[in-house]
């Protein structure tokens, strides 16, 4: 199965109001199966989060250009294709 990161970094002038409908847009994705994991960093400067279940870069992009923080132009999001590692706890 093919994983996305997206990483989402704050633009100066960040509006925290776009918090509530990017949490929502997250749930909607986990709802769909398509989200595997998600957190912001700790020094509040953005986050990450995982998709699955995603064919393509393509589509992976236009999710990640649908969040609110996209939309908004709150932040910037980077997709990338992630290849995990199963190396038994390593």
């Amino acid at each position: 199965m093919k994983h996305y990161l997206v990483i989402a970094m704050r633009r100066p002038g960040f509006d925290p109001a776009v918090v509530a409908p990017h949490l929502a847009y997250l749930d909607d994705l986990h709802a769909r199966g398509l989200l595997a994991s998600a957190g912001g960093f700790a020094d509040g400067t953005g986050g990450a989060y995982v998709l699955q279940g995603i064919d393509s870069l393509a589509e992976a992009q236009a999710l990640a250009d649908a969040d609110p923080l996209a939309r908004t132009g709150s932040s910037d999001l980077t997709v990338r294709e992630w290849k995990l590692a199963n190396r038994g706890g390593r």
